[in-house]
């Protein structure tokens, strides 16, 4: 088949990579614009555009399909099939009914829960046991597409945002290789989404990051493993911020007020209103990351007060 990939993020390059392994002709890659990024602001590449570049790949950067230029690039490709990973860029109809298969997107949860832009904090941040990818033949609205497709992918007790991204992607990008044949075949068995199972997935703050401690030391955790790699939970100590990357619910009872720290050897335990948090790995304001045992050494923190 005549495939145009569209996607943005790293979390698109495993699937973009196996297609162009699958023996598909890959006639073009779409992805957002060029933007400035960093603190010096200078213009960078997409990982996806960086992976079409490598090989030799067309590439189009429309800032949207508005435009008739646009649609006529679009329709130059006479595609059999377009496959949509996190490109972030809204498709309105025409473009959804130009290949002859449609528009086909790879989503990051078990739809129809967690629709929207961060599935996979949220349902870290929910307590999911589990969540995965579904295929979906899009449609105009939001993640609402018939399902192709489901795999289903455990959470496991240390996930991070980060690392089950990395299991995701790489699930997405093997079932949709599997899913290809029957597609050419016209062998699929599309399911409409169950209106009242959804759930919607906003896009994340880092105002929300805000560590609260008086939560359960066990939703404090899924905080900071949900808000890692971004926004990153964080908290205040002596009124200056202090990002926490890692750190695990304890099973010791909390003795004193919700926030405040016990420092106990090489171990950082903070209250929270049930159980002690056990801090591994943070980040002081305008310093790199380190380990609770570096970081207590050189400064005085027990019995503050976090917040």
């Amino acid at each position: 088949m005549k495939i145009i990939f569209a996607g943005t993020p790293d979390f698109s390059v495993p699937t973009l990579q196996a297609l162009l392994s699958s023996g598909h002709d890959i006639c073009a890659v779409y992805t957002q614009p060029d933007r400035p990024a960093g603190r010096g602001r200078k213009i960078q590449f997409s990982p996806i555009k960086q992976c079409a570049l490598s090989s030799q790949i067309p590439i189009e950067q429309p800032v949207n399909f508005k435009s008739p230029e646009s649609l006529e690039a679009l329709n130059h490709y006479q595609a059999d099939l377009m496959i949509v990973v996190a490109y972030g860029i809204i498709l309105p109809d025409k473009v959804l009914n130009t290949p002859r298969f449609g528009c086909i997107n790879i989503h990051a949860s078990l739809l129809p829960r967690w629709r929207g832009a961060a599935p996979i904090q949220r349902a870290i941040l929910a307590g999911d046991k589990e969540t995965g990818i579904t295929l979906m033949q899009m449609d105009k609205g939001l993640d609402t597409g018939d399902m192709l497709s489901k795999v289903n992918c455990p959470i496991a007790a240390d996930d991070t945002s980060s690392s089950l991204h990395d299991k995701l992607a790489i699930l997405g990008a093997d079932a949709l290789l599997d899913l290809l044949p029957h597609i050419k075949k016209g062998e699929l068995s599309p399911k409409a989404q169950s209106n009242a199972e959804v759930t919607y997935a906003h896009k994340l703050t880092k105002q929300e990051a805000l560590i609260d401690w008086q939560q359960a030391a066990a939703s404090v955790q899924r905080a900071i493993q949900g808000y890692n790699p971004w926004p990153v939970a964080h908290t205040l100590i002596n009124n200056k911020p202090l990002r926490i990357w890692q750190a695990r619910a304890t099973s010791e009872p909390a003795s004193i007020p919700a926030g405040q720290i016990k420092a106990d050897k090489n171990r950082l335990l903070v209250a929270c209103n049930d159980f002690f948090l056990d801090i591994t790995e943070l980040q002081p304001a305008n310093k790199r990351r380190m380990s609770a045992s570096d970081y207590l050494p050189a400064h005085q923190v027990n019995n503050i007060t976090l917040g």
